[in-house]
């Protein structure tokens, strides 16, 4: 079955926290819209995953900053690629206006 959607369609609401929406998942690649309005990591908390990520955001504005930090500045179109166990949070996203990321999470595949 082919499945077609606006990324930036019917977004969910984000008053109280980001939301999370699966939109493909197969073969340990798992493809997902965040949607954020202000939302951030908690102080002293860290993602440091398993799986590498590739990471853009498709409308809005964040900051994610790395374990020995520095920053990356994230607006519409401007994409990272965070490795496996790369420590990161999320330190600001836009409270004017949803922040929608597109994430899509893959495997590590020794080369």
């Amino acid at each position: 079955m082919n499945r077609s959607k606006n990324i930036l369609a019917d977004l969910p609401p984000t008053q109280d926290a980001e939301a999370f929406e699966p939109l493909v998942r197969g073969a340990g690649v798992l493809i997902e819209r965040i949607v954020s309005q202000g939302q951030y990591s908690a102080d002293g908390f860290w993602y440091e995953q398993p799986h590498a990520e590739w990471v853009m955001v498709v409308q809005g504005e964040a900051v994610i900053e790395w374990e020995e930090g520095s920053i990356t500045r994230l607006a519409a179109g401007d994409w990272v690629n965070i490795p496996a166990f790369r420590k990161h949070r999320v330190k600001w996203t836009d409270p004017e206006q949803e922040t929608v990321w597109l994430a899509v999470h893959y495997p590590v595949v020794a080369e």
